[in-house]
């Protein structure tokens, strides 16, 4: 019976030196932290990429969530065939063009777009830039009202397969790649 009342009389004192602790940076005013802290020190089953070049002379960044295959079958399943599909993990990918730029043969003003990409087993796929960019679950709040753009570009499937997906800012444009597909998109 002693022991009971002893730890129910140090009970409240180590709540009270714990909670009476001085705030850390990493904590905030209410002790939790903010979305942002959480990201960067907690580790993203499909970590957040940020990627920039220069496309004839034209600034291009992108930022996009990079899942890996995971043994899954990733197109026509995963990634299912003639849906808009968010191009990515997570958050909408995005683009940010700081000079208008040609996408495809086509004029795509300065500006941020969220990018979407409609899959199809066979022939072009679909390209989208959205103009609502800061989308935080992808195509699930997808507007196609917000299109600016759409265009199409061939697809072509390479021999080794490439784990996470990526996209590479390349002289000729933007590049993904994920699994054995090569999505070129011509950008001038």
């Amino acid at each position: 019976m002693k022991k009971i009342l002893s730890f129910l009389a140090l009970g409240p004192i180590a709540f009270l030196l714990i909670y009476c602790q001085p705030k850390t940076e990493e904590t905030s005013a209410s002790g939790e932290q903010s979305q942002e802290e959480q990201q960067s020190t907690e580790q993203r089953p499909s970590p957040l990429v940020t990627k920039e070049g220069q496309v004839s002379g034209k600034t291009i960044k992108i930022q996009y969530g990079s899942p890996s295959v995971k043994g899954r079958v990733i197109w026509g399943e995963l990634v299912p065939y003639n849906e808009v599909w968010r191009t990515g993990a997570n958050e909408a990918t995005y683009v940010d063009l700081v000079q208008a730029v040609t996408v495809e043969g086509k004029e795509l003003p300065a500006g941020k777009y969220s990018v979407f990409t409609i899959p199809k087993e066979s022939g072009t796929w679909t390209i989208i830039f959205n103009s609502d960019w800061n989308l935080e679950h992808g195509h699930f709040q997808y507007d196609e009202k917000n299109d600016v753009l759409r265009v199409e570009s061939q697809p072509s499937w390479e021999q080794n397969s490439q784990e996470t997906l990526s996209f590479e800012v390349e002289p000729q444009g933007l590049v993904l790649r994920w699994e054995k597909l090569k999505l070129p998109i011509a950008i001038r």
